[in-house]
């Protein structure tokens, strides 16, 4: 039995799903449980520390400059989908692994500075989402417990606060029922958004009320050593679901889907449209229909992509900044080694399929402010930060109608993500999560090269010469 890879490393999901073989028939299986674990154990432990990283250089393999932009060892910017800049795009949040301190860096002089502070380890805000009208950081943080047998913070409860990136003025939103937990705001910031597993659910391990150990070190994030298995637990599990809007002014809830025993997760609003909603079926891509979108009126959910073969895969879906383009990562089967960026547009139904080569494979990608551009983060078998530049094949005339429109996608390397002279090889259980800054100016990512995550941000246009 030969053991398969690149159906893994398309997947975007890189050493963190189960490794998967093909059988002499052609069948693909998952050796998720012979091999115990989805990562090496050369890849269990962070980078060694690298004793004052540098602020800035000239990647000598790609002629970019790069620049750390925080200082805190264990700081990180945002998952991929999740906007972290304020709507003049003059600012971005990042959070502080160990301390659970929020801060901001001025994009313009690349200065950081703390806007929340926790209060203690159990009382460490978690980040949701810089408000796409308003400077806001949204945030929770757990409640007081009221039983005199656990102290500190109640992790069954929870209260939506906001604090304004301008003012530094922090207030409470509102208080959360039990075990709800706000996951994304609307683009108007009158809406919360999330799910919640209906009854008693196990308190540990994926999908429970309380998250899955993760992490290298108190300085490191990255994805858990067994996070392929964790995940197969929790979609065989098939807990009851609840989909929920939360009015931010009244506290009112209302259910958008109730009962559903698909793992609902990955919620997204749209940047522009506060009725427009992004979900997923979460799982190991081939075992579900991933990506939907729904409005809050409670119009019946959307599939965005429906699968046409056998081990074809879609998943790792974002809005495009006009709130009305879905992106994703969609991949055909072992063998056929054709992957793309995809797009669908919620107002007319424009389908783009762009292609990229087997070389040119990330675990997330993204999209610039304009859509003219993408970048991704690479991968254990791909370790680069990449410019992608699509090419739309022009039409001779086809005959037929609602066609997807071909092209491809050219890359330029930004950031070579392996060991240098300067710095570590990127430990990819620390997903580097790339974005456009809204001036398209850099690409933001995060990386454990120096020993600690940092945040990063690399120049689109190559550096000049006498720099």
């Amino acid at each position: 039995m030969k053991t398969e890879l690149s159906l893994l490393r398309i997947m975007g999901l890189a050493a963190a799903l189960a490794v998967t073989a093909r059988a002499q028939d052609g069948s693909v299986q998952t050796t998720a449980q012979t091999r115990g674990l989805s990562y090496t154990k050369e890849e269990e432990a962070p980078p060694p520390d690298i004793k004052n990283p540098p602020k800035s250089w000239v990647d000598p393999d790609t002629g970019h400059r790069v620049f750390r932009l925080t200082d805190e060892p264990g700081s990180d910017s945002n998952y991929f989908n999740v906007n972290p800049f304020t709507p003049d795009g003059k600012e971005m949040m990042y959070t502080v692994n160990e301390s659970g301190d929020i801060g901001v860096v001025d994009l313009t002089t690349l200065k950081t500075r703390i806007v929340v502070r926790a209060k203690d380890q159990e009382h460490r805000p978690r980040a949701i989402v810089v408000g796409y009208k308003t400077p806001t950081i949204f945030y929770t943080l757990p409640t007081e417990s009221s039983d005199p047998a656990r102290a500190g913070g109640d992790r069954e409860h929870a209260s939506l606060w906001a604090a304004n990136i301008d003012t530094g003025e922090i207030r409470k939103v509102l208080d959360l029922p039990s075990r709800v937990s706000i996951v994304t705001i609307n683009a108007d910031e009158t809406l919360g958004a999330g799910g919640l597993i209906e009854g008693d659910t196990p308190r540990q391990g994926y999908g429970g009320r309380q998250g899955a150990p993760r992490g290298m070190s108190q300085r490191n994030l990255g994805e858990p050593m067994d996070k392929g298995q964790m995940m197969e637990r929790r979609l065989a599990a098939h807990y009851p679901m609840t989909m929920f809007t939360i009015d931010l002014q009244t506290g009112k809830m209302t259910p958008l889907l109730q009962h559903d025993t698909n793992w609902l997760n990955h919620f997204q609003f749209s940047p522009t449209d506060p009725s427009l909603l992004l979900f997923c079926h979460e799982g190991m891509w081939w075992k579900v229909d991933r990506i939907w979108s729904t409005h809050t009126d409670g119009t019946k959910p959307m599939l965005i992509h429906k699968r046409t073969m056998e081990n074809e895969i879609a998943g790792h879906e974002w809005w495009g900044a006009d709130g009305k383009t879905l992106f994703y990562q969609l991949h055909y089967p072992h063998g056929m080694e054709s992957s793309f960026i995809a797009s669908y547009n919620e107002d007319t139904g424009e389908r783009v399929w762009l292609r990229y080569a087997p070389d040119m494979t990330s675990i997330h990608d993204n999209s610039s402010a304009d859509g003219k551009l993408f970048c991704g983060d690479g991968g254990f078998k791909t370790p680069n930060i990449f410019l992608l530049r699509p090419v739309v094949d022009k039409d001779q005339g086809t005959l037929g109608t609602d066609l997807i429109k071909p092209g491809h996608l050219e890359a330029e390397k930004l950031v070579n993500m392996a060991k240098t002279a300067l710095h570590n090889a990127h430990n990819y259980r620390l997903e580097p999560n790339p974005m456009f800054t809204p001036d398209m100016k850099y690409v933001i990512f995060r990386s454990n090269f120096f020993g600690p995550d940092y945040a990063f941000a690399v120049e689109v246009a190559k550096a000049k010469t006498d720099q």
